[in-house]
């Protein structure tokens, strides 16, 4: 309420100063609906959006463009970075435009949305229930996962490539990515926006930008205003006006229909510019640049053939073997950098890099690179007395890598992958610097030809490192959030893998040119071994307090369970710990009591989702990896409680149950049906039932400005008409999210326990089932 209050007062300053060219309308929309997030009904009532329309005076137009963010913020979380700071920008965008003199072409709806977090409510609202929303024709997205920095666009469209044509026109200082886009959509980042509800529940196309820097306060109670950039608003916001302007003028926007067909590669260099085409001219593209570069490297066979005296038939055996040897190195380079990282694991020093992310070069780029380089260190040394001169077989390494990268790149392309793009850059930078060998003949001299292959590979060398920087700075902290269940080391070696074929594949084969290249090759192992020491000393230890914290959500619960005489079977109180990474054991010997933690995958064997209040689906999903260790009662304010409205046989073999919910505005029911009998209709969202999802049901469910009960009923089928017989379980966790003064002082002095690199979330909750 305070949020909407303070808003709404910003939108009245700036409508107070308007200027002559344009109106603006103000609507706080208060709505209920539910929707379907993976397997789970999310369902809300009275939730509010803050919609702002600034039009152009007398316009015709009735297309709209929609700009988002949302105002609210996750439990303990101030929200500076998610997502205040976009909120902010945008409010500052709407008072420039509605104090212009100058018109836009078409309206723009600012909408303020008040439930993203819960998950994506209030964008739902807003899409599938506002007036205004069936006219916005196209949409910004503004989020954040981090606290500042450059906003990334990682998500266009889908299709209308129109979009990216006004971002490359608008942005001054871009900053995208198709293989960020296609990560994200792939659920490679454990997070969400609101872009996929309008685009599910709207089609309505777009731009999701964020901010991805210092991803290691998001969702902590450290993404604090004080620490946010004050650049990062002059950046997003000239960013963002402009681009605004740029789609609210563009004739695509009277029709987007005309303009939709096609997805779209784009990628920044470096910041300077952005470098975007359509997927079917990426398709030519790709199969061009790997054609030439088979083709190149095949009269370059047959040149360096005849220049050595080598019959042809002889020469593509040594091209072969040549080919075997590569990709037994690139094999084994793979192997032991996988193998680093399921050990490190394995000893219990994962996330050694968290902090320190210097330490990933040292850990698992090296070993890769060392891994790709002995393999043909070892078969130059016993293929020595070969009559081909050093930089001839050093070339033929080249060759054979280019020709692996240009089928890859060819396979890729048919399976449909934007992001192969990557690979299409080294095969095309490659062949420049071959066919300038091959012009000047310096392929057959024995180092000479080294210098236009360097030349040419700084360009996409530069533009790699710069990409890769980019991915870790984004990564690194979200492991930080990825649960017990992933190996984080195990996917950052698979990263270095990738960004070390990309960096230095054409590079270290040149090494085997050097008097000393073994010395080389070990000092590369000697470097992991450096690096690995480093990892089990204090500045391996993964968190850091304030700046780089281990996360855990706690809660302090009481557990009741009832049996079909609605007697209590069960009941008890405690802390039900949620770990966020793979390295919960760090506190285990700190925090009071943890030596009591118990595993709750037992209870998951015999209670309805593990009898534990889950609070969304991503705890759904971790729930057998969390902790439970016996404590006090907590503080609880009203309970749920369900309340059987009737009871009705509606024909022989169905039978009918209208219920009533009431409790905090945070709440999460289970429905198992029992004894063979099948749920086959409901009050809720039909998608589970007609989809036919495995019970226990899930439905997640919250309330804003009116706290009013939740009247719903269900419908049972059972085939022999048996109900005397219990038919369902039903289960109701209460979850007081922003509630401190709740905290008992044994939850406090449990709380206080914990290190101070420690983010633990706390809140009071409960969990009761019911059988009927």
């Amino acid at each position: 309420m305070g949020a909407v209050k303070v808003l709404s007062g910003s939108v009245q300053k700036i409508r107070s100063g308007l200027g002559s060219a344009n109106d603006i309308e103000v609507d706080v929309q208060v709505a209920s609906g539910s929707y379907v997030h993976w397997s789970m009904i999310n369902m809300y009532q009275s939730i509010q959006n803050i919609v702002v329309k600034v039009s152009p005076k007398n316009t015709n137009s009735t297309t709209y463009l929609l700009v988002n963010s949302h105002y609210d913020s996750v439990p303990g979380g101030p929200g500076a970075g998610d997502d205040g700071s976009m909120v902010a920008t945008m409010m500052e965008t709407l008072r420039v435009l509605a104090q212009s003199k100058t018109a836009l072409k078409h309206p723009v709806v600012f909408l303020f949305n008040g439930a993203e977090e819960n998950p994506l409510q209030a964008s739902h609202a807003f899409i599938t229930q506002h007036k205004w929303a069936k006219n916005c024709k196209a949409l910004i997205n503004l989020d954040s996962a981090g606290n500042g920095g450059r906003e990334i666009l990682f998500q266009s469209g889908p299709n209308h490539p129109w979009l990216m044509k006004s971002y490359r026109r608008a942005i001054k200082h871009p900053y995208a990515s198709t293989m960020a886009e296609e990560m994200f959509q792939n659920n490679f980042i454990p997070s969400d926006t609101d872009f996929r509800i309008f685009r599910d529940h709207g089609s309505v196309p777009g731009l999701d930008m964020a901010y991805q820097y210092n991803g290691y306060v998001y969702h902590t109670r450290f993404d604090r205003a004080e620490i946010f950039p004050r650049g990062s608003f002059q950046n997003t916001g000239d960013n963002l006006l402009a681009l605004v302007r740029e789609i609210a003028n563009s004739q695509e926007l009277e029709d987007t229909s005309k303009y939709s067909e096609g997805h779209t590669v784009y990628f920044d260099v470096m910041g300077w510019f952005l470098v975007f085409y359509t997927e079917t001219e990426g398709i030519i593209l790709n199969v061009i640049v790997s054609l030439v570069a088979i083709g190149t490297c095949l009269y370059a066979f047959k040149l360096m053939a005849y220049n050595s005296g080598l019959k042809l038939e002889k020469l593509l055996k040594r091209v072969l073997h040549t080919f075997a040897v590569q990709l037994f190195g690139l094999m084994f380079a793979v192997a032991i950098t996988l193998f680093l990282g399921w050990f490190m694991d394995l000893v219990h020093l994962p996330m050694s890099w968290f902090t320190h992310s210097w330490l990933i070069l040292g850990l698992y780029f090296s070993t890769f690179l060392f891994g790709l380089a002995i393999v043909p260190a070892m078969y130059f040394h016993y293929t020595k007395e070969d009559k081909l001169p050093i930089g001839q077989r050093v070339q033929l390494l080249l060759h054979c890598h280019c020709l692996f990268l240009a089928f890859s790149t060819l396979v890729l392309t048919i399976c449909g992958v934007r992001s192969v793009f990557v690979l299409m850059l080294s095969c095309l930078f490659y062949t420049m610097g071959l066919i300038i060998n091959l012009a000047t003949k310096l392929h057959s001299k024995d180092v000479a030809w080294v210098i236009p292959h360097i030349v040419c590979f700084v360009p996409p060398f530069v533009f790699f490192a710069y990409f890769s920087h980019g991915f870790f700075l984004t990564f690194i902290p979200m492991f930080g959030r990825f649960g017990e269940n992933v190996n984080p080391d195990l996917v950052v070696a698979v990263f270095s893998i990738a960004v070390g074929l990309l960096t230095c594949g054409f590079i270290v084969p040149v090494l085997h040119l050097f008097r000393k290249s073994k010395t080389i090759i070990c000092a590369l192992l000697a470097i992991t071994l450096v690096c690995v020491i480093i990892a089990i000393t204090p500045m391996g230890f993964p968190y850091r307090p304030e700046t780089s914290v281990q996360r855990f959500s706690v809660l302090h619960a009481k557990r009741t369970f009832h049996d079909a005489d609605n007697k209590i079977r069960r009941q008890e109180s405690g802390y039900f710990i949620m770990p966020q990474d793979r390295r919960t054991y760090a506190v285990k010997h700190d925090v009071i009591n943890m030596t009591l933690a118990q595993k709750i995958g037992a209870d998951c064997q015999k209670e309805m989702m593990c009898g534990l209040p889950l609070y969304n689906q991503r705890w759904h999903k971790t729930r057998q990896n969390t902790l439970w260790i016996p404590a006090s009662e907590p503080l609880l304010g009203t309970v749920p409680a369900i309340k059987v409205i009737s009871k009705k046989q509606v024909s022989p073999n169905k039978i009918r149950f209208e219920l009533q919910l009431s409790g905090p505005d945070h709440m999460a029911l289970f429905i198992q049906p029992l004894n063979g009998a099948v749920m086959k209709d409901w009050s809720f969202h039909q998608a589970p039932l007609r989809l036919n999802f495995q019970p226990p049901y899930f439905i997640y469910f919250s309330w804003g400005v009116n706290g009013d009960p939740l009247n719903f009923w269900l419908q049972l089928e059972k085939t022999n008409g048996d109900f005397k017989t219990p038919l369902f379980e039903l289960g109701v966790g209460g979850h007081w999210t922003h509630h401190k003064e709740m905290l008992t002082p044994d939850f406090t002095k449990f709380l206080n326990s914990f290190p101070k690199y420690v983010d633990a979330t706390p809140w009071p909750a409960s969990y009761e089932t019911w059988i009927y």
